[in-house]
């Protein structure tokens, strides 16, 4: 028999998410919230819906957890009704949220301390990815673990690596998120001085394509350049600054080196101010452009 999965959060990623999971015949309870997105499709599916986390936590077998950052795994956790009051001896629970690695290992004890255990399986890609279970999954557990739960993680996950153990899946996703977000902000930065200097967008992405500054962060940020168009990183300007916030944290809890980091940080942080939490990170560049931003 296939494992009971409980989750909770089930906003734009975690739809997708749990409708690969009931597709691949895996039984779904999912807890009630308003920031979930609609879900008839699911329920029409199968699914289950609950009210607390602690109920859900009393009849599943694996709990997914796919909520904005730290404070919400925690308080989804440990919080009035939480995971941890309900939560079944021998059951795991999957942390697909973006965390720091310091409250990850905190949150892995409590758990362990219930007699659980927690993994933290952190995803990459988009919305659409999610949606056509083609999500990048970075794990971080023991070897026997990892072997457990990797038929469910297939269900949404196209690509899986098994990154090292507790915390280290949430160490790799800032990791990655630094450098993605931070070559997104560089190529922004140097797009709006190509626009002073009068060097025409498609001029400056194609030599940019054609030499060094090719790669996977100016072809998400060309569209937007040439265009306008948004939709090839769907990514809020709050959220990249939640991401390098936790990225800085991290580096200081291990004393690393942060100083382009801290830069990065700024970054974004001016983005919100002046383009809002929800602005897409790919405004950037025209953020930049402005004499507001120097």
């Amino acid at each position: 028999m296939k494992q009971r999965i409980g989750m909770i959060g089930i906003g734009l990623m975690g739809h997708g998410i749990a409708r690969n999971i009931i597709r691949h015949g895996y039984p779904l309870t999912v807890v009630e919230h308003p920031g979930n997105q609609p879900l008839d499709e699911l329920i029409a599916g199968g699914v289950k819906t609950i009210g607390s986390g602690a109920a859900l936590a009393e009849q599943a077998d694996i709990v997914i957890l796919c909520v904005t950052g730290s404070p919400e795994v925690e308080a989804v956790l440990t919080g009035p009704d939480g995971v941890l009051a309900g939560l079944r001896r021998g059951a795991i629970v999957i942390d697909c949220s973006t965390a720091v690695p310091g409250s990850t290992l905190r949150m892995a004890a409590q758990v362990a301390e219930a007699g659980g255990l927690l993994v933290d399986a952190p995803m990459t890609r988009s919305v659409k990815e999610a949606h056509d279970g083609r999500l990048n999954l970075l794990v971080g557990a023991d070897a026997a673990t990892f072997e457990t739960i990797r038929p469910l993680l297939a269900c949404f996950a196209e690509n899986i690596a098994h990154v090292g153990g507790t915390g280290a899946g949430h160490t790799m996703k800032l990791l990655h998120n630094y450098v993605s977000l931070g070559s997104v902000a560089l190529i922004s930065e140097a797009a709006a001085c190509a626009k002073r200097a009068g060097v025409a967008p498609e001029v400056f992405a194609d030599v940019l394509a054609k030499g060094g500054g090719g790669g996977a962060a100016l072809e998400r940020v060309r569209p937007f350049l040439q265009s306008g168009e948004t939709s090839g990183l769907t990514f809020h300007m709050s959220n990249a600054l939640k991401d390098l916030s936790y990225y800085v944290d991290m580096t200081k809890d291990m004393t690393a080196t942060h100083a382009i980091a801290d830069s990065v940080k700024a970054t974004y942080a001016k983005g919100v101010e002046l383009g809002g939490a929800h602005c897409p990170v790919l405004r950037l560049s025209d953020l930049m452009g402005g004499d507001s931003f120097l």
